[in-house]
């Protein structure tokens, strides 16, 4: 009995010097976190989506703290709104970014997109890629098993039965970036919101050769360049037989988007009747052209003598 109290009385006491040893050396090595980390993450979404680049939401607050400026970084849930109270707390001035929102860079619908092949494995895009290109014949296109949709966390995507392919909920859209990093086929991006809301896109990734890639989805970009002949503001570059416009440099005069064969390039809550409008200027302006040169023809043949025959 005795041996059991002297065991006791000794694990006590080696417990409590432990413990004091333990608090003393925390206190003597602690390290002093800045007080205005916790003052950020308290205004931040605690979405911890990674959307900004950091791991979660004290990571950013951390980030912040250490470079002590924004222009780098930036809570794309939270938004101007939340940047400007991080901006008081740090006692700079806010810097305010242009929303953005997800894009599907894809048009390949079921109708336009025959299937070569049934997939029958586990409904997942990233191990459907793993295995093969794909159940249709455009390697580049969506696969259509919504990995997309469920790692979003905002409910602010869903798969189109009729279409099989992802539509984002632009008001649900926080730009958290998980649905873009999911995609294996790099097919979703983040594009900014633009003005009244209205952006324009191409929406494919094809890069096979025009009639290749024709073959396997009927709206392809095929890469014959209309759209890049027609912008005259060095909006749109064509590369691997593809078009991509830029939306820095997009003023939305929509010429691109008649022009398009197949009416891929996407105009996103741009109103019908303002495309139209564009599109009539377009035709009338090239008659105006067309008669001009005939103009310009007949009265050189005049001159020269030659007989005069009007063009069909």
């Amino acid at each position: 009995m005795s041996v059991l109290v002297y065991t006791i009385i000794t694990l006590t006491a080696l417990g409590l010097l432990a413990a004091v040893v333990i608090y003393f050396v925390s206190k003597k090595f602690a390290v002093q976190e800045d007080p205005r980390i916790e003052k950020v993450e308290a205004v931040l979404p605690a979405t911890n989506c990674g959307g900004c680049g950091q791991p979660g939401c004290h990571a950013f607050a951390l980030a912040v703290i250490q470079a002590g400026e924004l222009s780098t970084l930036h809570c794309p849930v939270g938004g101007n709104a939340v940047m400007k109270q991080v901006a008081e707390i740090l006692g700079i001035e806010a810097v305010e970014k242009d929303p953005y929102v997800a894009v599907v860079r894809c048009s390949g619908s079921f109708e336009q997109r025959k299937k070569t092949n049934v997939y029958d494995g586990e409904s997942s895009c990233k191990l459907a890629a793993n295995l093969y290109s794909g159940d249709t014949g455009c390697a580049y296109g969506c696969l259509g098993l919504g990995d997309c949709v469920q790692v979003c966390d905002f409910e602010a995507m869903y798969m189109d039965e009729r279409t099989g392919l992802p539509v984002v909920i632009e008001d649900k859209c926080t730009a958290c970036n998980a649905c873009v990093k999911e995609c294996p086929k790099n097919i979703l991006e983040l594009w900014p919101k633009g003005k009244k809301n209205q952006r324009i896109y191409v929406a494919c990734v094809n890069e096979d050769e025009g009639s290749e890639a024709r073959k396997a989805c009927a709206v392809a970009c095929d890469g014959c360049s209309s759209c890049f002949d027609i912008c005259k503001f060095d909006a749109i570059e064509m590369k691997n037989d593809l078009a991509y416009i830029d939306p820095e440099k997009c003023k939305q005069c929509l010429q691109c988007i008649d022009v398009c064969s197949v009416h891929n390039i996407i105009a996103a809550n741009v109103p019908p009747d303002k495309i139209a409008a564009v599109t009539q200027a377009r035709l009338k302006r090239e008659e105006k052209e067309r008669q001009k040169k005939e103009e310009e023809r007949l009265k050189a043949q005049q001159n020269n003598g030659s007989p005069i025959t009007p063009q069909a």
